[in-house]
């Protein structure tokens, strides 16, 4: 979403980079650029002057005409301002003393209320709690139902009845109290336009149900009408905080960077894609460094830690690094590395990506293909490459999908994977000086060096994965 005004402002700050010194008139020059772009990108108009009179302030602030390194005291005030307009801190939840916990969702219909209702649902579940859904949406067809099948899949119950939404509502939080649920989630009707209807509804079932949490659920392609309908919100409903939905798409993205400064509400969760999986926490801090091209290691990681067995690392680490490191060893990360969510999305959180590369020119495919060729493999042939004659090799293309030039690519591929990682390991060597026993230690390669495959983000891999592979650009 943020991918012109991130190529915009590498473009503004990689000509900063050259200057040695730079003039009041020049940093002002420089963020007259950098507003240009923030309204390019689609945002608030008072948001975009604000935001250059507040860097204008911290730059002067710290005398940056005088500093060796201007660009990067630039930079760095930039970025603790796009931190600062996007809320400046996560929002933390606070659970209430006497369960359950109760979470009133609201927005347009078409926002995807109902699926971010499951999502949000699945996030409180890996934080240990135990969450109860209401399906108060009885206006739109199949609403109830499409909340029960997508709760089905996480194992997470639905309450939902076909009567009166507010009534509905009441009696989900009652359900929730008698079945021991410490967190309610109550999905409600939306309209395509906001109607004094539909905000009467929502308005009578946060009256019935006390809820202490009311999240919008705003999609992020809205543009700057999304201000509008969440101040309309605000006046009903008192809202705590908002969902940004869509985060993964297209659009220029000046919604979320205006919607805390406009409305005063910070951004509690993002949702980055279809999957149920692809949502988490909003942290501004990572938010801004992703716009200013700096990647965001912390979310890769933690999406790594939740798609890796660590256990199941260590050991295909050590089995790579002796050589014993099979396909089917790379079968399973190959897999683990799925869950963390589309590549395009994962390389867009490395840092120091080469210039001109495009997370967008991943070529996800090239996954797919590789996973059918080993899948078509028997078990012998995994364990075993160097088996695989020219017979077996045709009979794998065959039963992929694929070509025999693929089948052969893989196989070396993995073949110099092998050798370089074994070879990456020297034995230690005894001192042979008089009254030394000590050992001299070999100096291993930067990967052996590291404690886990998450440490080599750095360098461009995930897993076992170097992730220059999937796409037309290497790190």
């Amino acid at each position: 979403m943020f991918d012109t005004l991130t190529d915009r402002l590498g473009d503004i700050f990689g000509r900063l980079k050259s200057k040695g010194r730079l003039s009041e008139s020049q940093i002002s020059d420089v963020l007259d650029e950098v507003r240009i772009a923030l309204l390019e990108a689609d945002v608030n108009l008072e948001v975009a002057k604000n935001f250059q009179e507040n860097v204008f302030s911290r730059c002067l602030e710290a005398e940056i005409h005088k500093a060796l390194n201007p660009a990067q005291q630039v930079i760095k005030a930039v970025n603790e301002e796009l931190i600062s307009i996007l809320g400046g801190e996560s929002l933390t939840i606070s659970f209430a003393k006497k369960s359950p916990t109760i979470i009133l969702l609201a927005g347009l219909q078409g926002v995807g209320k109902t699926t971010n209702a499951v999502k949000l649902a699945k996030w409180f579940k890996s934080q240990g709690r135990n969450p109860l859904l209401i399906g108060a949406d009885l206006q739109r067809p199949a609403a109830v139902e499409q909340l029960r099948t997508l709760a089905k899949s996480i194992d997470i119950p639905v309450f939902s009845q076909n009567n009166d939404p507010v009534a509905v509502a009441s009696q989900g939080i009652e359900e929730a109290r008698q079945t021991g649920r410490d967190v309610v989630i109550c999905d409600t009707a939306g309209r395509l336009t906001i109607d004094e209807k539909m905000m009467q509804e929502i308005r009578e079932i946060s009256d019935a149900i006390e809820p202490h949490y009311t999240f919008l659920v705003v999609d992020a392609m809205t543009g700057q009408d999304a201000a509008n309908i969440a101040e309309s919100f605000d006046n009903k409903l008192s809202l705590d905080a908002m969902i940004l939905t869509k985060l993964d798409g297209d659009a220029r993205g000046g919604a979320a960077l205006s919607a805390k400064s406009v409305v005063g509400k910070p951004i509690a969760f993002a949702s980055t894609g279809e999957n149920i999986d692809d949502f988490e926490q909003f942290h501004p801090d990572r938010l801004a460094s992703r716009i200013l091209g700096m990647g965001d290691v912390l979310t890769l990681i933690e999406k790594a830690e939740v798609a890796f067995d660590e256990e199941e690392t260590k050991r295909a680490t050590q089995k790579l690094i002796s050589g014993q490191f099979t396909l089917e060893d790379f079968l399973d990360q190959m897999q683990q590395l799925k869950k963390m969510g589309p590549m395009e999305n994962i390389i867009g959180m490395m840092p120091d990506l080469p210039p001109g590369a495009d997370p967008s020119d991943v070529d996800e495919s090239r996954l797919v293909r590789m996973e059918a060729i080993i899948t078509s493999m028997t078990s012998e042939e995994r364990n075993s490459p160097a088996i695989i004659d020219g017979s077996r090799r045709s009979r794998i293309a065959k039963g992929s999908g694929t070509s025999v030039q693929e089948v052969s690519l893989l196989l070396k591929q993995f073949k110099e994977i092998k050798r370089m990682m074994k070879g990456s390991v020297k034995p230690r060597k005894k001192n042979k000086r008089k009254g030394s026993n000590k050992r001299k230690k070999s100096k291993p390669s930067s990967r052996v060096k590291q404690k886990s495959q998450l440490d080599d983000l750095d360098s461009g891999t995930v897993g076992e994965f170097d992730l220059s592979e999937f796409g037309t650009f290497s790190n």
